[in-house]
């Protein structure tokens, strides 16, 4: 199973940066700066120029699993069609959105939050906060997204035996 796409928000001293990143078991991708909000257009942007060649990096076979959290932007039409026009290259995975507990990019987020807060100096700037956010990103060990891969068929149980509710 492979894990992918979320955009999550860091603020320093009243300005917000928007970034996106991708792992697998494998690999950690690029944190990508997304330069405002993130609509259908960028979001494609974003599948072509990230996380195309990352699962033809990782899975070479047309093998992958891509996971999304299932946003608007991430569900519009054009992100569907271009996911499908992708199919040979990897799947998408079919699932409900806001599942925290079953997107283990959401834990990896938690992780970078953590090691963001970590930092004892808050960016003056935002080519500061970039810089520090993408050396927490490239910090974080392998053995971290291995793991959230792997729990996966844990949370799946647990989200089972919840009903669907929290674990």
């Amino acid at each position: 199973m492979d894990p992918a796409c979320q955009v999550g928000t860091t603020q320093g001293h009243g300005s917000s940066i928007m970034v996106w990143g991708v792992f697998s078991w494998q690999f950690l991708g690029s944190l990508v700066l997304v330069p405002t909000s993130l609509n259908t257009i960028r979001y494609l942007e974003l599948l072509g120029n990230h996380l195309h060649p990352f699962m033809l990096y990782c899975y070479s076979h047309g093998n992958g699993v891509f996971q999304q959290d299932n946003c608007t932007s991430h569900r519009s039409r054009l992100a569907t069609a271009w996911l499908d026009d992708h199919s040979s290259d990897f799947s998408l995975m079919n699932w409900p959105p806001r599942i925290a507990d079953l997107n283990p990019i959401e834990h990896l987020w938690d992780v970078f939050e953590k090691g963001v807060n970590a930092h004892h100096t808050t960016p003056a700037t935002l080519t500061e906060l970039w810089t520090a956010l993408a050396n927490v990103w490239q910090a974080i060990p392998v053995e971290r997204f291995r793991k959230l891969v792997e729990s996966m068929p844990r949370r799946l149980v647990a989200v089972i035996k919840a009903r669907g509710g929290p674990t």
